[in-house]
């Protein structure tokens, strides 16, 4: 799958994009307006990109996991070199594995909460004109549809592509919501 990038400063624009879209077969997991203005995202009733992933917490939280794993590894390497472990116990080394990894995961995750998102940084600057990104995750059959459709809004700045949602995920979150409609 891949995801394409559009930019407008038109949120009515937008709107009508997205449900085009949704009646070509598109679902909402595949559509989102990123956008500072989140009120005026809300009232045209979009789907907009949740606060949280906004902000790079998920990709930093990993980072700061990878760096506690080695921080861990280097503490049991040190205390194993060592031979401190024989005379005592492994256990306060361990224990301090533990703790070094559960910091620097969380340290990753407080550094994220700061910084925005890594594929949304070049956005930026245009966010902060008042202007909005659309991006659609498409598969190869779907890319005709969204070309169909983006043709009919001539305003709409094209901004790129990048990697999309796994469609497994998509999948997922179309059945979710399909459940969740079945419920009485």
């Amino acid at each position: 799958m891949k995801r394409h990038y559009y930019i407008s400063d038109n949120i009515d624009e937008l709107e009508a994009v997205e449900h085009e879209l949704e009646d070509e077969g598109l679902t909402l997991p595949q559509i989102h307006i990123l956008s500072e203005n989140d009120l005026e995202v809300e009232q045209h009733h979009l789907h907009e990109v949740e606060s949280v992933l906004k902000k790079d917490v998920v990709h930093s939280t990993e980072i700061g996991a990878l760096v506690g794993v080695i921080v861990a590894a280097v503490i049991l390497g040190l205390a194993y070199v060592s031979g401190v472990p024989e005379t005592t116990t492994w256990v306060p080394f361990i224990f301090l594995a533990i703790v070094a990894l559960g910091f620097c995961t969380w340290e990753g995750g407080l550094f994220g909460i700061q910084v925005p998102h890594t594929d949304f940084k070049r956005f930026q600057d245009v966010l902060a004109k008042g202007k909005h990104v659309l991006f659609v995750d498409v598969n190869e059959k779907e890319e005709p549809v969204l070309e169909k459709v983006i043709s009919h809004h001539p305003a709409m700045e094209v901004a790129g592509v990048g990697a999309a949602t796994p469609a497994l995920v998509i999948g997922a979150q179309n059945k979710f919501k399909a459940f969740m409609k079945s419920m009485p």
